[in-house]
């Protein structure tokens, strides 16, 4: 051997060695480094709740231990931190109320809420509401009376908390606990101040179901009546005892009727109501869709859409008569989004943001509801209107103006001009600035960076300090691949974003088996420059098995409200093309196997890859996860808005329901889906299913007991993520030569 060849061997024994001895050799991912619930590994790190702004010096950072809720006051600049308050003192003062255990107050710490002024903390004590004056070190029970209060809150003054018990709506005082009933006709069916399924899942977001809001003064609320007397209701069985529970829900599919729903406002005090326009839509099913106040406390506003949400009206009404006016509609060429109430300006003004155009964009308006002008405009979208620095005269968004694949964080003028980019690093940015806008913290991500907090000067966007670095080891200690964003450009001409996650030690010499992820709602890009969480860990997975891991956006899910309207009416028509033309793109790279891609979906994206699996050929198998297999079968807000009404629209429900087309199946499949799931009900599952087997198509199910659509079993979840990475190689491997016949 020659003698430089030995001394290089040598060295990489060295190499070798060193690695060993210090543990620096890469790491593979695994299921249970994923999923596992006692080894799994942290890839994300933490960064906690996100700050609250006190004044342009300060916040309040929360922590969530084990030992419950903690709050630090910090100084923006310099980052030292000080207690809020002594979270022993409280739980001491807790324990001194008849019939609280020290482990029931410190189990009240979990959902503890601080009122505006940071000088009391509002909290839950079995079925009661108890209270904690910090200044005085004192605690007092708020409640003492059967039934679980709900969606509590502080008024903004902080002298009230207002909660739902029994589907009404009550206030009590903080100072001397006197609680008072505002509504009384409060019944299973008779919703006030409280949001029902329908309302949290698809208007106001999944998890909210606070359906009353606060006067900026405090001495009124604004709330939701909802009635569910002839909504269809559905049941979900658990099977798992030895006597089924049932779970009934009042849910309305398709073309089903809604909840009747009015807009009430109540005095803080007590008193009669006073219902909101109540003849403004007589003749009309309609939506309430938001609700606010305007600064003053004088005028409520709100928006109202029509059941296939095809216009929007922004109106503002008199708490006193309930009379009001409309300031706006809304309308496009499809259907219409809910994008937030106005932003109010001194002189009663306001900023509101808009899709007419097909972009999302601010628009300035008069109090009178005339436009002033537009503030922002092009072939982009605001993804967030922070607000305005009056004093200064500047607008403070977020947008996508420096391309799709991220958001940043921008300055402009009122008037429309000097639009100034903030944000330096590419990726994703989310600020959350201060009270009078002078500085901001940034949670900022990319594909391969976790989030991080940043402190920025709100005028020039520079850099003041590290809030957060959420350096996380596992990252450089396991072999990940660093993705790669492509473009792809459909057969219409527009440019569809994806990302190619290749196999560590990937080579352009061999053919990969390809696992493509999509989901292809409008309006919900998976291809984006952030933080993908266990779902990137699972593609990262995938790829050190040796699959080439394809995520590509359709123009509806990727592109702005003018890319998605097109689906109107046709869900997955047009999306499949888009996913069509991106695998001609694969079929064109040397290292691809077009014969082994597999197709992945969840929810949405499970319907995406039914109808695709049952309307194209292009792959050779699927992963159809709790899909929408009949649109007749989902929500009628959700639905409606993008099918229209199945009386206005008969064929288009039954040509894009995949179980309509089940003898068209030509690819493997794997089924999947949770028994209890209360969004996308494993009905849709079944119905698929039957007909399946009805035409003689094989394929594999598996049913999640006590599943809904998102786990929450982390063992159940495990299990589910092992199933689809063991069929997704088992469908991926080279198919075998048949042997040759001998004759």
């Amino acid at each position: 051997m020659h003698r430089r060849a030995r001394r290089f061997v040598s060295w990489l024994w060295i190499v070798f060695a060193v690695t060993l001895v210090h543990g620096q050799a890469p790491k593979p991912l695994s299921i249970d480094v994923i999923y596992d619930p006692a080894t799994r590994v942290s890839f994300s790190g933490r960064v906690g709740p996100d700050p609250e702004w006190i004044d342009e010096g300060s916040y309040v950072r929360a922590t969530r231990g084990a030992n419950g809720a903690a709050w630090q006051r910090v100084d923006a600049v310099t980052g030292q931190a000080t207690p809020l308050f002594d979270a022993a003192k409280m739980q001491a003062a807790l324990v001194r109320l008849p019939g609280v255990s020290a482990e029931a107050a410190a189990r009240s710490r979990a959902a503890a809420a601080l009122n505006d002024q940071r000088t009391g903390v509002l909290l839950t004590i079995g079925d009661d509401l108890a209270y904690y004056d910090i200044r005085s070190d004192v605690a007092r029970l708020l409640t003492q009376t059967p039934g679980a209060e709900e969606n509590a809150t502080f008024s903004p003054d902080g002298r009230f908390v207002a909660f739902v018990r029994e589907h009404n709506l009550y206030v009590v005082d903080v100072a001397e606990p006197r609680e008072r009933a505002l509504t009384k006709d409060g019944s299973p069916q008779i919703l006030n101040g409280t949001l029902d399924w329908l309302y949290q899942e698809e208007i106001y977001g999944r998890g909210r179901f606070q359906g009353y809001w606060w006067s900026p003064d405090s001495s009124r609320l604004a709330y939701l009546q909802l009635d569910e007397q002839h909504v269809p209701a559905y049941t979900v069985t658990d099977h798992i005892p030895y006597r089924p529970l049932l779970e009934v829900t009042p849910y309305p599919k398709a073309g089903d009727p809604n909840p009747m729903v009015k807009l009430g406002v109540v005095k803080a005090a007590g008193g009669k109501t006073t219902w909101i326009d109540p003849d403004a839509y007589r003749d009309t099913a309609i939506l309430i869709v938001n609700v606010g106040w305007t600064p003053d406390s004088r005028q409520v506003i709100h928006q109202v859409q029509n059941r296939e949400q095809t216009w929007l009206d922004l109106r503002l009404s008199d708490p006193g008569s309930g009379r009001g006016r409309a300031l706006l509609r809304e309308t496009t060429k499809a259907w219409v989004n809910e994008n937030g109430n106005p932003v109010w300006l001194q002189d009663g003004s306001f900023l509101w943001i808009s899709e007419r155009t097909g972009f999302r964009h601010v628009y300035h308006y008069r109090a009178d509801g005339t436009l002033v002008r537009p503030v922002t405009s092009g072939r982009w979208d605001v993804r967030t209107l922070y607000g305005v620095d009056e004093a200064r005269g500047a607008v403070f968004i977020a947008a996508t103006e420096r391309g799709p694949l991220g958001v940043d964080i921008y300055r402009l003028d009122l008037g429309g001009s000097g639009l100034t980019r903030l944000s330096q690093t590419s990726g994703t940015h989310r600020a959350m600035f201060s009270p009078g806008f002078t500085r901001y913290i940034d949670s900022w991500s990319n594909a391969v960076t976790p989030p991080q907090l940043r402190l920025h000067d709100g005028a020039t966007g520079r850099e003041l300090r590290v809030v957060e670095a959420n350096v996380v080891p596992a990252l450089t200690e396991y072999r990940l691949s660093t993705p790669e964003f492509v473009q792809v450009t459909a057969r219409d001409g527009h440019v569809l974003n994806g990302m190619l996650i290749k196999p560590p030690d990937f080579s352009p010499a061999m053919r990969y088996p390809v696992y493509q992820f999509t989901y292809a709602g409008p309006g919900t890009a998976s291809v984006r420059d952030r933080w993908g969480g266990v779902q990137y860990l699972f593609h990262q997975l995938l790829a050190q098995k040796g699959v080439i891991v394809w995520i590509l956006d359709n123009q509806s899910a990727g592109g702005s409200a003018e890319a998605q309207w097109p689906v109107w009416g046709r869900l997955g028509e047009a999306e499949l093309q888009d996913l069509e033309d991106g695998v001609r793109w694969l079929k064109t790279l040397p290292f691809v196997d077009p014969s082994r891609l597999v197709l992945s979906g969840w929810s949405y994206g499970g319907f995406m890859t039914a109808y695709a699996l049952t309307h194209s050929s292009s792959w050779a198998a699927g992963v159809v996860g709790a899909p929408v297999t009949d649109w007749r079968d989902y929500d009628t807000v959700y639905t409606e808005r993008l099918m229209k009404l199945p009386a206005n629209n008969p064929d288009g429900y039954k040509n894009t329901a995949p179980r309509f087309a089940a003898d068209a199946l030509h690819a493997k499949m794997l089924l999947i889906h949770g028994t209890t799931d209360d969004n996308v009900h494993v009905q849709n599952s079944l119905q698929f299913a039957y007909e399946l087997q009805r035409h003689g198509k094989p394929f594999e199910f598996m049913a999640y007991p006590r599943s809904r659509h998102s786990f929450d079993d982390p063992l159940l979840t495990k299990h589910l993520q092992q199933l689809i990475l063991d069929f997704v190689m088992r469908s991926a491997a080279p198919v075998a030569p048949e042997p040759a016949t001998v004759r």
